[in-house]
């Protein structure tokens, strides 16, 4: 017993940390390097301009050339996915979590180096999407190739790739708080030291480094709110995260529907981007500020009362597009385009709800809906508060974010990401407990049988977990220990002992008592 702790990393962390903070340093320039490649492309193939200079495809002055742009990137995206690697498709955090949990965390320099090309390339010719995911990927992909140069555990591959994801959204957004919320909610698949440190690490190095790669200050400043808790804001906030995770449900399940719809088209997939770029570039001409990543519009959104009829075609059209250009296999974030639904939600809100100041409901539906679909509840409302720096508004937010999560938890088997996992054929948990093995002591299962005896070499000790018992089984190829206690045998422990946990997990999960008993009186009426 006095050798156990709360926990078991040891100063093994320190080395991975550095290693971390290298990793953040090189993720923030990645993060620079797929912004300006976004806006190179944008100019290329919108403007014909070489500049990498920020610019909006909705300022085009293509007319209906415009529908032939997304199209040349559909193409683009579709070759370089079927002669470079079919990895750059989607939108990136799958791809995360598939190299964490398949691949020991390691993840192909080709993907590192074409998953942000062909991003850049999607989005510059006029793809609604984020810059996000595919800095989260590149950025992963760049810590598990720096983990890869050196003799570390599976374990610490996964730690560096998750410090660059992080990095790369803390560089973003000046987000470090959210992106290592996104990395323990999402990518860890653990709460320990060993893995939180670093990439807490990575992130704030990366952050650090912003003001002078990427500039300083909110990246959506928005005017600050005041807010005055009563009864009618609460339900209001309420209602706004029901509709958030009702809108979370629909997106998510158009995705994958238009993906189904994909697969029966009698073509090779190298050319169904090419299907959504047509799409894309229809959906321009009926609303321009759909297309591209669309950080100029979530700021509008934020900062002006828009009309009823431009919220809604906004709205629309940026969903069409996005749900059919996604489904199609093309290479481009979720993140952004999360924001501007539920940013044009909210000011569809905004002439029902009770009026709080302008962007108030965009900002609390952004987040409810990015809470709902990505199922990272915290890190949503964090992320609301830091690329806002809008603090008022954490109540709000921890209502109705919350209220969309759990919509989407009841209504939804799987989020947008796990989706695309389970159709690879493997499937994971997102809920976090202490395990059976670790709170249970070999003494408890044991079958008694004391013996003076001479303990042999495949013993576990009566005071020691379970899952230091069973470990050491697997490590021994064995499928039972003999137990010692002081230098004498006390028992026996078999595999069968070990599933005596797990009988009374079940039981404390499923088993319903009443603790305390009916009064009499309540009883006989």
């Amino acid at each position: 017993m006095r050798k156990l702790g709360d926990f078991t990393t040891t100063t093994r962390v320190l080395p991975i940390t550095l290693l971390a903070a290298a990793v953040g340093t090189l993720s923030a320039f990645l993060a620079l390097t797929l912004l300006k490649m976004i806006a190179f492309f944008t100019n290329v193939f919108v403007f014909q301009r070489l500049t990498t200079e920020a610019s909006s495809p909705a300022q085009h002055h293509l007319g209906y050339g415009i529908v032939l742009v997304p199209i040349v990137g559909g193409l683009v995206i579709g070759l370089m996915a079927r002669y470079g690697s079919d990895k750059i498709r989607g939108h990136g955090i799958p791809e995360a979590i598939e190299a964490i949990l398949v691949r020991g965390s390691r993840v192909d320099p080709k993907v590192a180096l074409l998953k942000p090309l062909s991003s850049a390339i999607s989005i510059g010719s006029g793809g609604p999407f984020g810059a996000e995911g595919p800095i989260i990927m590149t950025g992963g992909a760049f810590g598990s190739l720096v983990a890869q140069c050196f003799s570390l555990t599976s374990a610490e591959r996964k730690t560096l790739l998750v410090a660059g994801a992080a990095g790369g959204m803390s560089a973003v957004f000046a987000s470090p708080l959210a992106a290592t919320l996104l990395a323990v909610e999402l990518l860890l698949f653990e709460w320990k030291p060993r893995s939180f440190l670093p990439v807490v690490v990575a992130s704030a190095v990366a952050a650090s480094l912003r003001p002078w790669l990427l500039g300083d200050g909110p990246v959506f400043p928005v005017v600050p709110h005041v807010v005055h808790p009563d009864a009618s804001l609460l339900l209001a906030c309420v209602a706004c995260g029901l509709a958030g995770g009702a809108l979370s449900t629909v997106l998510s399940k158009a995705i994958y529907v238009v993906e189904d719809v994909f697969q029966k088209v009698p073509l090779h997939w190298m050319w169904w981007p090419a299907i959504g770029g047509a799409v894309i570039g229809l959906g321009g001409l009926v609303e321009p500020r759909a297309l591209g990543v669309g950080y100029d519009v979530i700021e509008s959104l934020l900062a002006h009362d828009l009309a009823l009829k431009a919220l809604l075609v906004l709205m629309v059209v940026k969903a069409f597009i996005w749900a059919i250009s996604l489904g199609s296999g093309t290479s481009g974030g979720v993140l952004a385009p999360l924001l501007i639904l539920g940013a044009s939600l909210g000011g569809l809100e905004s002439h029902v709800f009770p009026a709080l100041g302008t962007g108030f409901w965009p900002l609390v539906s952004m987040a409810a809906v990015l809470g709902g679909t990505m199922r990272s509840p915290l890190m949503a409302i964090v992320f609301a508060l830091e690329i806002t720096h809008d603090w008022a508004m954490a109540l709000p937010l921890l209502v109705a974010v919350p209220v969309a999560y759990l919509f989407t938890v009841l209504v939804l088997r799987r989020s947008i990401l796990t989706e695309k996992i389970s159709r690879r054929g493997l499937h994971l948990s997102a809920e976090y407990a202490t395990d059976p093995l670790e709170i249970l002591f070999v003494r408890e299962v044991m079958k008694v049988a004391a013996s003076d005896e001479a303990p042999p070499a495949a013993v576990a000790h009566a005071g020691e977990p379970l899952r230091v018992a069973v470990g050491r089984m697997a490590r021994l190829g064995t499928t039972e220990l003999t137990v010692v206690e002081e230098g004498r045998i006390v028992g026996l422990f078999t595999l069968a002992d070990a599933l005596k946990a797990r009988v009374r997990h079940l039981e404390e999960e499923q088993r319903r008592e009443r603790v305390f008993p009916r009064r009499r009186g309540v009883s006989e009426a």
